[in-house]
């Protein structure tokens, strides 16, 4: 299957201006004559490689559409074979049917991900790269963008290769001084040893910190909005959304369900959930929504907890403020447009973050948001040219050769002979190669791609 021509639409599923049906493999230029007739008369297997023309797909003789194809060959194309791109108008129908036609004559559909696959398999790109292509179509945020944009410039495979380099000089050494001695001497090399490892160490170690940073940035912060009925849950969701996703009213007990956003707050991604008031109820529907409060708030990355400040505090009120405790958490003293009942200084036993706040009037958002990327992203979002790791498989991986790497500090201190240093070594080095594909099998390989759109 890998050597097989492919085809499939590259495009969106959906009325557009343009549809792109791209063909991959050995047989692309010549699958493409037979349903492509130029205008000019010339086949595109006598054209220059990158080179656009101009006409007619035909089935037999029938016209399907008026077309440009770009013609891009081996080895100098996104997946290094040759490869064929029709431009036809971008209706559903049209699309299919040129698709329908290049498949009968010889292409066979591709498989999600399949072209980016190929990318990878004849060595064009590396596994963090080909990964960083669906990080790239699914970013929501700007540094989600810039962040894929520079592993698929090979920012992380940089990284990780210099990582490799340095391990397996060390391992390559090991084993030339015990197959021969007399040329290569360990004589103090373990001391020599123990300073290199150190040195990788802290690298790793510096990648893996910067992951939790990554996953926020990359996937957002999962962030629960709780608090007693009527306290302006709500209303805060929406001054937040900057629409009316959620229906706000003087009756407490409004919202029984769980509702949940995306916002984008100043380059922040919020996974936004709004949860039922919490308190004890009768009502089985507005029970049930409180359940559910409680349980995304197992889940939280962060808690937003909603106060009335025009009310004293009540019994439900401690009763949360023990739910949460040992989260991260923001009071936000609710209602500051009106006369207040309570103080900071009355829920400093409930948490350290408080913020006075008008969800009504809008007050206070910004002081919001300057505190959550305090939290999260130490006061500011970091939109330079370090590398951070935003992928969960890259972190584990990472994770894995630290504790190789952890091994071979043991085996130093513990006076181990010099193969026991060259076992983990290559552990490690095996597990940084896990991350850009140098080391990865074929089912992980098939998980990954799988995750990608069709025509990609």
């Amino acid at each position: 299957m890998e050597t097989d021509t492919i085809a499939a639409i590259a495009t969106a599923m959906a009325a557009s201006g343009i549809g792109i049906i791209r063909i991959s493999g050995e047989d692309a230029v010549e699958i493409a004559d037979r349903v492509f007739y130029a205008k000019n008369g010339i086949a595109l297997k006598d054209s220059l490689s990158h080179t656009i023309h101009y006409g007619y797909i035909k089935d037999e003789n029938e016209i399907i559409d008026e077309v440009i194809v770009l013609l891009m060959k081996a080895p100098n194309s996104y997946t290094r074979e040759d490869t064929v791109e029709i431009d036809c108008h971008g209706g559903v129908l049209v699309m299919q049917k040129i698709l329908e036609v290049v498949v009968r004559h010889g292409a066979r559909p591709a498989e999600p991900g399949e072209f980016t696959k190929r990318a990878f398999l004849n060595g064009r790109i590396d596994l963090t790269q080909a990964e960083s292509v669906i990080d790239i179509i699914n970013s929501k945020n700007e540094f989600a963008l810039k962040s894929s944009v520079q592993q698929l410039r090979g920012a992380v495979r940089d990284q990780i290769q210099i990582l490799r380099d340095q391990i397996i000089h060390e391992t390559a050494f090991i084993e030339s001084a015990i197959d021969d001695p007399e040329h290569y001497s360990l004589d103090d090399y373990a001391d020599h040893l123990l300073q290199i490892i150190s040195e990788v160490r802290k690298k790793i170690q510096y990648l893996v910190d910067t992951s939790d940073q990554g996953r926020v940035l990359k996937e957002g912060i999962n962030t629960v909005i709780v608090g007693k009925p009527n306290v302006g849950k709500s209303s805060l969701l929406n001054v937040l959304a900057g629409s009316e996703r959620a229906i706000v009213t003087e009756v407490a007990g409004t919202t029984r369900d769980v509702l949940e956003e995306q916002i984008n707050l100043n380059g922040i991604l919020l996974n936004m959930i709004d949860t039922a008031g919490i308190r004890k109820t009768d009502d089985i529907v507005e029970k049930i929504g409180v359940d559910k409060a409680k349980e995304y708030l197992n889940l939280a990355d962060l808690v937003l907890y909603v106060i009335d400040s025009s009310k004293a505090l009540g019994p439900e009120d401690y009763e949360i403020a023990q739910m949460i405790r040992g989260k991260n958490v923001i009071v936000l003293m609710n209602k500051s447009d009106l006369e207040p009942n309570i103080t900071a200084e009355d829920l400093s036993e409930i948490a350290e973050r408080i913020i006075l706040i008008s969800a009504k009037e809008g007050d206070g958002i910004e002081a919001l948001t300057q505190m959550i990327q305090t939290m999260f992203l130490h006061g500011k979002i970091s939109l330079n040219d370090e590398v951070i790791i935003t992928n969960i498989r890259h972190k584990n991986a990472l994770l894995k050769a630290l504790e190789s790497l952890n091994l071979v500090d043991v085996s130093i201190q513990n006076q181990m002979p010099e193969d026991f240093y060259s076992i983990d070594l290559m552990n490690a080095y095996q597990a940084l190669g896990e991350i850009i594909g140098e080391s990865v099998e074929d089912d992980l390989a098939d998980e990954i791609f799988s995750k990608f759109c069709m025509g990609k």
